[in-house]
């Protein structure tokens, strides 16, 4: 039954933020009656030193039980279940997340597994599973992008099967987020730019989708201003704390809004991409948020058309005539796109074609495309969005995103 203006908004995380946020991690454990957590990272965040700040921080009556720095890019199904050993090996009694979107997803199911005395993920897969809190969490990123740090979701990915599988429960929220501008400060300029970029899709979509409502919307348009107003600068001075410390808190924004509102076809699109292609999520993101506004527009156009004034300002949006705005606004973030890639050297990939792996070869040959739209097709993010989606304008949006040009809206099934 639709109720009409009715919606559910949760966000009950302890938020902790600022330049030194960090020096309050041993209070906030001792709230927790945390004495002994395993830091869950990866060999990126610990070789860049970030693991000793965080253990540096740590003071009188909280001793760390072991450090785990073997997190995999896309997290991993088994991984998840040998840390779970390494967890009950070393005494721990809670988790300090130390990392990005995989670090967290696997912290996630680590203390799915430990809390509930198991010895295999998967029996907890789906939304509903969990019935009672979880062991504390306290949730540290080192990139301004998934938001994980607020959301309710763990993505964790079975390699063997090739399948991405979601974890969904309230239980899965971090006790506390610490937000901390020197977590930022070491991040390579191409994965400033992608990881931003996902925050931006994230609100952008939060906005323009289906299951939007007034809190969810308030914390997309904060998100959404704070990265177009701080992300180039930050790529053009990497060490402007002010402005890390500004995308770490629209990254949150932008967690709390679409966590609350779902999301539509740029994610749809984007998990495909990156089960069977492997390409980074954030990557994804930045190229296919263009696309999935052009697609929506003739039922969303109006939303995507208020979007103007948080990413252009009020002069844009002022001197934009109403029935151009939601264009202008496509042309400004593939503009936004063009000045990341120019700004970092060519590392921020514009469309699929453009995105190689570290030997320079190409990740997405066209030849998947039919793979991914495929795939797509069993996403539930494709529920929350405006317009229906098939085969055919899967492969249209993915072939238009892989080729770099504009999509051709009069081939739209509308609907």
């Amino acid at each position: 039954m639709h109720l009409p203006g009715y919606y559910e908004f949760c966000s009950r995380v302890k938020m902790i933020a600022g330049h030194g946020a960090l020096e309050k991690i041993t209070g906030a454990l001792a709230d927790l009656h945390a004495k002994r957590p395993l830091i869950v990272t990866d060999k990126g965040v610990s070789g860049a030193g970030l693991v000793n700040i965080v253990t540096d921080a740590i003071k009188d009556g909280v001793s760390i039980g072991a450090i785990a720095d073997d997190v995999p890019q896309d997290s991993d199904l088994r991984v998840v279940n040998r840390l779970a050993s390494v967890y009950r090996e070393n005494g721990c009694d809670s988790l300090i997340a130390v990392g990005g979107g995989s670090v967290m997803d696997t912290a996630k199911g680590i203390n799915i597994v430990v809390s509930e005395n198991a010895d295999d993920l998967m029996k907890f897969s789906g939304a509903g599973a969990l019935k009672r809190p979880l062991k504390p969490l306290v949730a540290i990123p080192t990139t301004s992008g998934t938001g994980s740090e607020v959301t309710s979701v763990a993505v964790v990915k079975d390699h063997e099967k090739h399948l991405k599988m979601a974890f969904v429960s309230y239980f899965l929220l971090p006790d506390v987020a610490i937000l901390d501008s020197r977590m930022t400060l070491t991040l390579p300029p191409f994965i400033t730019a992608s990881t931003a970029m996902d925050a931006m899709a994230h609100a952008v979509e939060a906005y323009t989708c289906l299951a939007k409502n007034p809190l969810s919307d308030t914390s997309a348009i904060a998100a959404i201003s704070l990265i177009s107003e701080n992300l180039l600068k930050v790529m053009k001075n990497p060490s402007d704390k002010d402005g890390r410390l500004a995308l770490a808190n629209a990254a949150t924004l932008a967690g709390m809004a679409f966590s609350n509102s779902m999301v539509g076809m740029v994610h749809n699109l984007g998990h495909s991409v990156g089960s069977v292609c492997g390409v980074p999520h954030g990557t994804c993101m930045s190229i296919l948020l263009p696309y999935g506004l052009e697609y929506n527009m003739h039922k969303n156009g109006h939303l995507t058309a208020e979007l103007l004034l948080p990413l252009a300002g009020a002069e844009a949006y002022a001197g934009t005539p109403k029935h151009l705005r939601a264009e202008r606004v496509i042309d400004h973030i593939r503009q936004m796109n063009q000045d990341l890639h120019d700004t970092s050297g060519g590392g921020h990939a514009r469309f699929f074609r453009e995105v190689v792996d570290r030997q320079g070869k190409q990740m997405v040959p066209r030849e998947k495309l039919p793979d991914v739209a495929r795939k797509a097709l069993g996403d539930g993010a494709v529920f929350y969005n405006p317009e229906d989606l098939d085969y055919d304008d899967m492969l249209m949006v993915m072939t238009a995103a892989w080729e770099g040009v504009p999509l051709d809206i009069s081939l739209i099934k509308k609907g």
